[in-house]
Formats: C-alpha cells, sequence, structure tokens
C-alpha cells in the first residue's frame, strides 16, 4: 500500500525525464521495433526482447511465464487479447474460428484442455500460448474482422458499450463503442506487417485518431453506458453494466421523452493501484454535457489533453485520474476550451444506472425477436466437470442459425436473435451440456453475481489466486447458507484489480500468495467506490489469509444483515457505508474468530480529496 505521501506525477514531462518504456515506444518506428524478427527467432527459451516486451501490448500480446513452475528456467508463454468493440456481435463462422484457434494452439492449461476467456472488458483471452503460435493465431484472428491490435498497451484499449442496447430504439451503446473504438484504435500498417496479415482483413478507418510517436502516457479506457425501454412497464431504464465511472472516460445518454438529447461525461475513473506508491483507486467525476454534434470533438480533445498533460515519467501516475486529482475538473474544462471545444456545467445528480446482467431471457426491443445472457464463471470458456461451457457455446451457434453471440462487461455471454419459438427447445440445448450447474447444484445468486480476475499461474502481476479461488469460495459461502444473497464479491489476484473488486459488495484484493486485502463499501449494483478498512491512520485486513477469506466475509454479510434498515435490504454495502470504519472494526474486534486477524496493521493508503472519490472512505469511513 502506499506510504500516505501526496502523489507527484511529472505534467508535460520533458524529454530528459522520459520513462524507459517511453523510450522504447519513441524508437520503435510506429510500434514496430524488431518484433517481427523478434517472434520469429525461435532459438532461446521462449522469451522476446525486453523492448518488444513492451511494443508487443499495442498488438495485443502479453509475455507471460508459468508461475505455477519453479526452477531458474521459466516456461516462457503468451496471452493474446482480441479486441471486441462493444462485445461484438459474433456470426457461428466468426466464433467458429475464435474456438478453433484455442483449440489448435492453447491446450495445454491448469483447467485441462484448451479454453477461451472473456474478460470484463469485453474481451476474448488466448492463455497458455508458446512464441512459435503467436504470428500465426494473430493473423488467423484478424480473418473474422476481430484483431488483436489495441488489445493491450499505452493507447485506448477495447471501447465498452452495453452489448443489450443493440437492440434498444432509444440508443444504441454498442454501436457507439464499435464507432469509438474504430476510431481510436491505432493505424493498422505496423500490425499487418510485424504479424504478416493480409491487408484485406484491416483497414484503417476515414476518421481516425493521430496517435503521437510516444502513443499515449498510459492505457486509456473508454465505456458508454446504455438506456432501455422496460417492455412490461414502457419505462426507461439506465443501465450502467460498463460501471462508466472506472474508466478514463465515461459516456451516460442523458434521455428526453424517446430520444437521446445529449451525454455526460466522466473522466477519471480506475481501479488499479500499485503498493509502496501513493496511488488510489477512484470513480469518475462528471466533467460536463455535449450533443451529438460535440460528442467526437470532445472525446478526441480529452484524449489530447491527456496525451499532452499526463505523467510519462512515472508510470504508477500516468493514468487520467492522477491528472484530474492534481489539476482538478475545472482545469481540464479550460483545457478543452482553449482547443475549441465547448461544454456544457455538469449535472451531479444525473445516475448512470445500476450494473445490470443480462441473465436470463430477454424480449429484444427493436426485433421481437429474443436474447438469453448465460453466465460464464469468471468468463472461463472450457469442457470441464461444471459443463463443456466452450462447446456448448460453438455448438449452440451452428445448430440455432441466426444466432449471434456478444460478450457482457460481467464475462457473460449473450446469445441474441433467437426465434421465440425455440426458446424451449434452446434452453433445454444448454442444459444437455451441464449449463446452470456447479458440482450438480444450480447457480446460487450470491455465484452469478461475483467473480474474479485471471491471477495466478499466468498472470505475470498476481500475488496469488483468484479465478481459481472464487469458486471454492461460493461453495463454501453456499454451503454456509449465503449463496441466496443478492450481494456481490469481486477477487483480484493484485492490486491492479481487474475484476474491480471495490465496487462490489465486498471486494478481495490480493496482496501476497493466499493472501487477500478487505475493501468495503461498494454494492451489487456497481454504483459505489469501496475502500480498505482505515481507522488512526491504520489499515486493517491488509492480509487475511485464504483459509479465513470465507469466514470474514460470512461475518460481514451477518453484521450488514443486524442493521439493516428497511430501505437497505439487500444492499449490504448501503449498511457499511452508513455504519463506517469505526463501527465495523469495533463490531469485529468483539468476534474471537475475528480479532487476531486484527492484529497486524499496516500504514493507512493515500485517499484524494475532491477528486474521483465519492466514497464512504472519504467521509463516514476515515
Amino acid at each position: 500500500m502506499s506510504n500516505g505521501k501526496q502523489p507527484e506525477p511529472v505534467f508535460n514531462t520533458a524529454d530528459g525525464d522520459l520513462n524507459e518504456v517511453e523510450r522504447f515506444k519513441l524508437e520503435s518506428d510506429g510500434v514496430r521495433g524488431i518484433l517481427g524478427p523478434d517472434f520469429r527467432n525461435l532459438e532461446g527459451p521462449g522469451d522476446i526482447e525486453k523492448a518488444s516486451e513492451q511494443l508487443a501490448k499495442s498488438h495485443g500480446i502479453y509475455l507471460e511465464y508459468n508461475r505455477a513452475k519453479t526452477g531458474r528456467e521459466k516456461d516462457w508463454m503468451y496471452m493474446i487479447r482480441a479486441t471486441i468493440p462493444g462485445g461484438g456481435a459474433f456470426t457461428a463462422d466468426q466464433w467458429d474460428v475464435f474456438d478453433g484457434l484455442a483449440d489448435k494452439y492453447c491446450d495445454n492449461n491448469p483447467f485441462g484442455g484448451s479454453s477461451l476467456r472473456l474478460t470484463t472488458r469485453q474481451n476474448v483471452q488466448y492463455h497458455w500460448l508458446h512464441k512459435d503460435k503467436v504470428i500465426d493465431l494473430v493473423g488467423e484472428m484478424a480473418s473474422t474482422g476481430f484483431y488483436a491490435l489495441n488489445g493491450c498497451g499505452d493507447n485506448v484499449r477495447n471501447v465498452m458499450g452495453c452489448p443489450l442496447s443493440k437492440f434498444s430504439s432509444i440508443y444504441d451503446a454498442n454501436k457507439k463503442a464499435q464507432e469509438y473504438g474504430e476510431y481510436f484504435r491505432l493505424p493498422a500498417a505496423p500490425h499487418i506487417q510485424v504479424f504478416a496479415i493480409d491487408p484485406n482483413f484491416i483497414r484503417d478507418p476515414e476518421k481516425q485518431y493521430k496517435y503521437g510517436e510516444k502513443l499515449l502516457n498510459r492505457k486509456f479506457k473508454i465505456a458508454f453506458s446504455a438506456v432501455h425501454r422496460n417492455l412490461q412497464t414502457g419505462e426507461i431504464e439506465y443501465d450502467n453494466c460498463v460501471e462508466i465511472r472506472t474508466n478514463d472516460l465515461g459516456v451516460m445518454p442523458i434521455v428526453e421523452g424517446d430520444k437521446v438529447a445529449a451525454y455526460q461525461l466522466y473522466i477519471g475513473g480506475g481501479q488499479g493501484e500499485k503498493n509502496g506508491k501513493a496511488t488510489f483507486a477512484a470513480h469518475g467525476e462528471p466533467l460536463g454535457i455535449v450533443t451529438e454534434e460535440q460528442l467526437m470533438p470532445a472525446l478526441d480533445g480529452i484524449v489530447k489533453v491527456h496525451d499532452e498533460w499526463g505523467d510519462r515519467k512515472n508510470r504508477h501516475w500516468a493514468r487520467l485520474k492522477y491528472v484530474v486529482n492534481a489539476q482538478g475538473i475545472p482545469w481540464y474544462q479550460d483545457q478543452l476550451r482553449e482547443k475549441g471545444i465547448e461544454i456544457e456545467s455538469p449535472n451531479s445528480e444525473l445516475e448512470p444506472g445500476a450494473r445490470m446482467m443480462h441473465h436470463g431471457w430477454q424480449e429484444l426491443e427493436t426485433t421481437g425477436k429474443l436474447a438469453f445472457g448465460a453466465y460464464i464463471e469468471n468468463g472461463r470458456l472450457i469442457d470441464g466437470e461444471n459443463g463443456k461451457l466452450k462447446s456448448m457455446v460453438r455448438d449452440t451457434m451452428q445448430k440455432f442459425a441466426g444466432t449471434e453471440l456478444m460478450i457482457t462487461p460481467n464475462q457473460d455471454l449473450l446469445f441474441t436473435n433467437i426465434e421465440p419459438e425455440a426458446k424451449d427447445e434452446f434452453e433445454a440445448y444448454l442444459g444437455e451440456y451441464g449449463f446452470g450447474k456447479r458440482n450438480g447444484k444450480a447457480y446460487s445468486s450470491l455465484r452469478v453475481l461475483s467473480g474474479a480476475c485471471v491471477g495466478l499461474p499466468t498472470c505475470r502481476l498476481s500475488y496469488t489466486e483468484s479465478e481459481r479461488f472464487e469458486p471454492e469460495l461460493i461453495d463454501t459461502l453456499d454451503e454456509m447458507g449465503y449463496g441466496d444473497l443478492k450481494e456481490s464479491i469481486g477477487i483480484t489476484g493484485c492490486e491492479r484489480q481487474c475484476f474491480r473488486p471495490a465496487t462490489k459488495t465486498i471486494g478481495w484484493v490480493g496482496q501476497g500468495p493466499n493472501m487477500y486485502m478487505l475493501k468495503l463499501g461498494g454494492s451489487e449494483d456497481g454504483r459505489y467506490q469501496g475502500t480498505a478498512l482505515v481507522e488512526d491512520e491504520k489499515l486493517y485486513f491488509r492480509q487475511v489469509p485464504r483459509d479465513k477469506v470465507a469466514v470474514l466475509s460470512a461475518k460481514l454479510f451477518d453484521l450488514a444483515k443486524a442493521h439493516m434498515t428497511d430501505e437497505e435490504i439487500g444492499d449490504s454495502g448501503a449498511v457499511f457505508r452508513r455504519l463506517g470504519s469505526k463501527f465495523i472494526l469495533d463490531a469485529l474486534r468483539a468476534d474471537e474468530e475475528i480479532a487476531p486477524l486484527m492484529e497486524k496493521t499496516a500504514k493507512a493508503p493515500f485517499l484524494p480529496k475532491g477528486c474521483a472519490v465519492d466514497h464512504y472512505a472519504a467521509a463516514t469511513m476515515s
């Protein structure tokens, strides 16, 4: 955790202060470097040069190694992340290619067979890929019209948008995500050259953001929230399934009547922290309101301001949230005005909506057909003991002609364009593959609302298990009688917090081998940003042993239930925020089973004031 000092980002970083990664980019000849020769050199241990490792990220490639294998020589491998703006949609033929690539190149993994991994940014990831297969996989993927370009790296990442909104008569956030994903895509030429891709598969759009030689200061995340018409009541419902305020830039539609009249923009969100540095996770703040005509210039300008001002010396302070924290929203508005971009003042009372999960059957407003939201635990599509989910998706797409597939922001799948008369047959067909059950029992509500990032053994940043721990944790809590709760638990293997655990009812953040830090104050609907428990400048529950996580989670659920008001039923996060740190810590100290976990504390983390933190830690909890 941080030492409590203020972040000290270096804005408008001088060339003499550029960090190593910035120099790699500057000397890369447009993100080419020696990537081509490096990936084609199959002699040696299987890794790539340090500069190539950084440049490869913009092409969607991470260098990893099997963290479970000990010894001096590392078992090097790669993760490739496909960029899927708005989560798709995939046709049956496109998905058949994606599915086949896993079988062809990625069959060596601890889950037992080939798999695909869906992510919280609506991507698809391939793990357990060795060097001699990288170029082939990237090239074959491009034949589908989806690419690895922008999958990682210091550029705009996969642009998110609610998949279900594709069928809304009011607003299509999926289409917006695709439009801006294309606009902020890196130039195609280096990707084509390095990976020998057929240029017919990928072309630059007519309008495209102009990246500089150094690209952006750091990754930049954009998301579009949605709005739906409730077909039973006719009412308009805002949907924040993408959790826009956890992004660097979030876009919320403002509806008047049955039309989008404008958009409210939020900036400065981000969940990643770095141990040992004054860093923080934050919700974005409202920047202003723009019209449809102003939207493209505004988004372009927001990214440009960060490109110009963001820290290029210290990568842990390079995200947009540190510019917002130091300079403030009015300053950012002034920077946009200097670029000729006028925006109206924001409306702080606007609400992007709850985190809709889109599970189960949905009627599609514009087509009259159906969609089925399929919960996929931790986004892992694999044929295993709890369902042949990988085969299920491929076979279902082929069997039900015209069905399209989309990825949700919660690592799940949305089958769309299903004929109403096929509803019963469709659901029964999924059941034939074991869908809907774990260990022979139906998924609990706690399970389908919870999740985890990948973690060990593949993630190079992870300290501990997350994807493989989460199912076991929920198994235990189900057995203890908590499965029916409409609450969420988020787990990540490190403080980068890719599953956004702080915005869940209870968050667990990996801090060491089989050690997890507690975060509270978020909520199942993702509306709030939680933090660690702090009192008198001391941080509690920084390293909770794995075998105590279920026990402490249960105690917290019990505590919330005991103090829940009628208005708070089903929302333990609201109870935690109201009770505050001191009350919660005092209650836990009185518990003989939990008190020993509180004996060891750490220094309180840095909390920003008056910027992107709207949660209880800066008020009632501290």
